[in-house]
């Protein structure tokens, strides 16, 4: 079956002494002693992810003095491989270059010397609820429905006047109330696979703009060794300060300055690459304030959820295939409905389970153990009770994380792509912003990330 196309980047400076009274905080030196100085340079920016990491290396590299603040200890931000488990290096966030040709991700990876791996979507074993191959007729059916859902969306886009969420839109083009049992459950596996797209429930995404975008050409490849070399790469030579949590951005005529927990910095500029979620959920201090036009644009996008449970095993029992696919009925919704074979680009005998949306926002709250029982219960529907329990896990929950707030944005019923304008405008002449969010045509790509800092840097350095 043809699956939608998977989403998931200190020097001495000016004084500025009509700054002195915005913000002050404590530098906790090695002595120990607290000290109230702060620190200056040219340009702050604020996240050390793709977004943030693009925009200081083009300010760099043309002569600005950038030091960029980091709330985590390390840099990438979405962008995160671990290496908890010896020599099998593993994206917790973005794992793909979606479309190589022409993305700027593309020539990065190669200067970074990073290995990628094509991933084939319709390379894919399909699964029914009682765990038989969709095959013949069901698969026929289940595709069938698939398109139906495209179509019903599509002309929604060409004829509509007025926005709906896309399940609504959906369901009213498919007649729900008419459908069979099976028809629903299909239908309903269509669905979720534009929350695994879009990462927003389809109970809120905008069926008018949910996939505004521009599109990708060229084949999707993975990092076997891991997304995080290009960060790595970006981050050379740039000065990155760790462990500095934001609390505040001030900002007048004369400059900016940034309070951490730990610091203060004063700069003619700031680059803000929040997460959106973050931006939502008010952690931030802005002072005067954001303009009206950006507080809504910030309501009204939404920050979405996919979230990652990497599975290992003793040995491969599954196809090699590079997705294996479940159709759950309709009462475990959005539950376990879609896996890649992590075995294929690396030889090692572990599955990629992902969940999205609702259902990935409710797990968060699970335990791992819970979280594993409930993979492995869909995992024995399909390939039976005698399979091996899994000799470890790694999981992520971006929703909870405070530093992200979610995986990526998605348009929300009521936003528009001048919404993205509205969040990626600067506050005058010294805030400004990006990240993936503000990207209107390549939102929740690491390539828009990429983009939007370098746009950003733009417009400082011109």
């Amino acid at each position: 079956m043809t699956m939608q196309r998977r989403r998931f980047l200190r020097s001495a400076g000016l004084g500025l002494p009509g700054l002195a009274v915005l913000s002050s905080s404590c530098d906790e030196q090695s002595s120990g002693k607290a000290v109230h100085q702060p620190r200056r340079t040219e340009v702050v920016v604020v996240g050390a992810g793709v977004s943030g990491l693009s925009a200081a290396r083009h300010l760099a590299d043309r002569g600005r003095r950038v030091t960029v603040l980091e709330a985590r200890d390390r840099i990438g931000g979405r962008v995160w491989t671990s290496r908890q488990w010896p020599g099998m290096p593993l994206d917790m966030g973005a794992s793909w270059i979606h479309g190589v040709d022409g993305n700027p991700i593309t020539d990065l990876a190669e200067m970074a010397g990073a290995r990628t791996v094509v991933t084939d979507p319709g390379s894919s074993t399909d699964y029914l609820a009682d765990g038989r191959k969709a095959e013949g007729a069901q698969a026929e059916a289940l595709q069938r429905r698939m398109t139906d859902t495209a179509d019903a969306l599509s002309t929604y886009q060409d004829e509509a006047t007025r926005d709906a969420p896309v399940r609504k839109v959906v369901q009213r083009a498919l007649g729900w109330s008419g459908l069979s049992a099976s028809a629903k459950t299909f239908v309903s596996y269509a669905l979720n696979d534009y929350e695994h797209e879009y990462s927003g429930s389809v109970d809120q995404m905008s069926a008018l703009y949910f996939n505004d975008e521009a599109k990708a050409n060229g084949k999707d490849v993975l990092f076997p060794g891991g997304y995080g070399a290009v960060p790595d790469y970006l981050a050379k030579g740039l000065s990155v300060h760790t462990g500095q949590v934001v609390k505040q951005v001030a900002w007048n005529s004369s400059g900016v300055t940034v309070t951490t927990g730990k610091a203060t910095y004063q700069a003619e500029y700031v680059v803000v690459t929040l997460p959106l979620g973050v931006l939502q959920s008010g952690a931030v201090k802005f002072v005067p304030g954001l303009p009206a036009a950006k507080l809504t644009a910030i309501g009204k996008l939404g920050m979405g959820v996919l979230d990652k449970c990497y599975l290992r095993f003793p040995k491969v029992f599954w196809p090699d295939t590079d997705w294996l696919t479940y159709v759950p009925d309709l009462d475990r919704y959005g539950q376990w409905e879609q896996w890649i074979n992590i075995a294929r680009p690396t030889g090692r005998p572990v599955l990629l389970g992902f969940n999205a949306a609702t259902f990935g926002r409710t797990i968060e709250g699970w335990s791992d153990a819970q979280i594993v029982d409930s993979a492995m219960h869909t995992l024995r529907t399909i390939f039976g009770a005698s399979i091996p329990t899994p000799t470890g896990h790694q999981i992520t929950r971006w929703a909870s994380d405070p530093y992200a707030r979610g995986s990526y944005s998605f348009y929300k019923v009521g936003s528009t792509p001048a919404t993205r304008d509205q969040l990626a405008a600067r506050v005058g002449d010294r805030v400004h912003f990006a990240g993936e969010a503000t990207s209107r045509r390549n939102f929740a790509t690491v390539h828009g990330a990429y983009l939007s800092g370098i746009r950003a840097a733009k417009e400082i350095s011109g």
